[in-house]
Formats: structure tokens, C-alpha cells, sequence
């Protein structure tokens, strides 16, 4: 059994001309949003859990509320592929959980093959986690959740 958990990025600042995306940092409400998701996930996440983020730094943020080692990897910077991001959490063929901390469109790409989905992308909120976990042949979606219900 594997557990493949995906967690956006929580809010951050818009982008400035000029500006590089991958060095915006996290708003005030972003830092509470990945706080309060962290404690939701600190609470249900198993031991010995791989956490791999982007290394963008308002997902590097959100990643460092959970207070637990990460590491951060190119395959997961905006534009990547779902291919990438499976091959790197090893899905379905790993034992025990991974969280990836990212973006979108991946993520919702990601969730839309595993599920099946007609569309080709799921919309994923910033801050919320999609819970996934592979049964015998099927991947199973145990939890949704966003940082507004918590």
C-alpha cells in the first residue's frame, strides 16, 4: 500500500515585472493557511514519510510549516509534468507515504490520471491536500482538504 499525498502551495505574493517567480514568498494569510494545514497533517501522516517540495520558495514556506525534513527537488518546479512527479514519489510501487509539496496545473493533472478523470487537470486550491492511496490495482482518494475548514 502507498500513500501519495499532494499539497499545494499556500497563498503567495503576485508576481512583479521583473521579479523571478521562483523567489516569491508567502503572504501573512499564507503563512497562517500552511500553519493551519500542517497541524492537520502533523496529525494524520505516518511515520517514516518522504516530503519532497519545489524548490520555489513560497512551496519551500509551506513545506517548512510541517516541521519536518524535506527535500527539494527540480522535477517539482511550475511546469513540470505528472510523469516526473510519479516517477520521483515512485507510485505506485513504494511502501508507506510521500508528500509533495507544488503546483499547479501538475498536481491537478497528476490527480486527474490517478483518478481517471475525463479532464485533464483538477483544480487544487492553494494550501488544500489531496490524499491518495493505491489499493491492489486502484488508487483511492481518502481526503481533501483546505486550510478554510480547519
Amino acid at each position: 500500500m502507498m500513500d501519495l499525498i499532494l499539497w499545494r502551495h499556500a497563498e503567495a505574493q503576485e508576481a512583479e515585472d521583473g521579479h523571478d517567480d521562483l523567489t516569491r514568498p508567502l503572504t501573512a494569510r499564507g503563512e497562517k493557511q500552511a500553519a493551519r494545514m500542517a497541524a492537520w497533517l502533523d496529525r494524520q501522516l505516518p511515520e517514516g514519510l518522504r516530503v519532497l517540495a519545489s524548490p520555489a520558495r513560497r512551496t519551500e514556506q509551506t513545506a517548512s510549516a510541517l516541521g519536518r525534513k524535506f527535500k527539494l527537488r527540480a522535477e517539482l518546479l511550475p511546469g513540470g509534468r505528472p510523469e516526473d512527479l510519479l516517477a520521483l514519489a515512485q507510485w505506485p510501487h513504494a511502501k508507506g507515504a510521500v508528500l509533495i509539496v507544488g503546483h499547479q496545473p501538475v498536481l491537478g493533472q497528476t490527480i486527474a490520471r490517478l483518478l481517471g478523470l475525463r479532464a485533464t487537470e483538477c483544480p487544487v486550491r492553494k494550501a488544500c491536500v489531496w490524499w491518495l492511496r493505491q489499493r491492489q490495482e486502484q488508487p483511492v482518494l481518502m481526503a481533501v482538504q483546505s486550510p478554510e475548514f480547519l
